[in-house]
C-alpha cells in the first residue's frame, strides 16, 4: 500500500516549485491542495480527483484576508480528515502553514522546502513551520546559517 502524501502550497511561484516534485506523484498516493485561481484550475483537469482548493487570499488585502485565513484553516482541517495523509510536503506559504500544524498535531510527518526565492532571509511560513518540521530543506547553502537543523537539498528546478 502506497503512503498518502499531501502536497500543499499557495499559488504562483510556490506552486511552480511544488510541481517540480511531480516525479514523486507516481511513487505515492498523492493529493494536491492549492489556492483556487484561474491559473490553478488546470490542476483539477490534469490530476482528476486528486486536487482540492482553498480560497485565494493575500496579506496585501488585509481586511478580506482576516476572513479568508480562518476559513482556510477550517477547510484545511476538513481536507486533512478527508485525505488522511501520512506525510505533508509543502513549498509554502501561508496557505500551507495550518495544514502543517494540523498534520503535526495528529502525529504525521511534515516536510517543508524553503523557497528558492530566498537566499539570505527567512520566510514567515518558514519561521513558523521550522520548529515542527520533520525535514526542513533549503535550496541555498547560505540558508543553513539561518536554519541550522535544515538539510541542503539544492535547487528544486532542474
Amino acid at each position: 500500500m502506497k503512503k498518502k502524501v499531501l502536497f500543499i502550497s499557495s499559488t504562483g511561484g510556490h506552486l511552480t516549485e511544488m510541481l517540480e516534485l511531480r516525479q514523486l506523484f507516481r511513487k505515492y498516493d498523492y493529493h494536491i491542495i492549492t489556492e483556487k485561481t484561474k491559473s490553478t484550475l488546470f490542476l483539477a483537469k490534469k490530476h482528476k480527483c486528486r486536487v482540492d482548493y482553498l480560497k485565494y487570499g493575500t496579506k496585501d488585502h488585509l481586511l478580506s484576508y482576516c476572513f479568508i485565513f480562518p476559513w482556510n484553516c477550517l477547510k484545511s482541517l476538513y481536507y486533512y480528515f478527508k485525505i488522511k495523509p501520512d506525510v505533508v510536503i509543502t513549498t509554502g506559504t501561508h496557505t500551507a502553514v495550518p495544514m502543517c500544524y494540523i498534520a503535526k498535531l495528529f502525529g504525521k510527518k511534515v516536510i517543508y522546502i524553503e523557497t528558492f526565492a530566498n537566499i539570505e532571509t527567512k520566510t514567515l511560513s518558514g519561521r513558523m513551520v521550522y520548529p515542527i518540521a520533520d525535514l526542513f530543506i533549503v535550496q541555498w547553502e547560505s540558508m543553513l546559517k539561518l536554519y541550522p537543523k535544515a538539510v541542503y537539498g539544492g535547487w528544486i528546478f532542474k
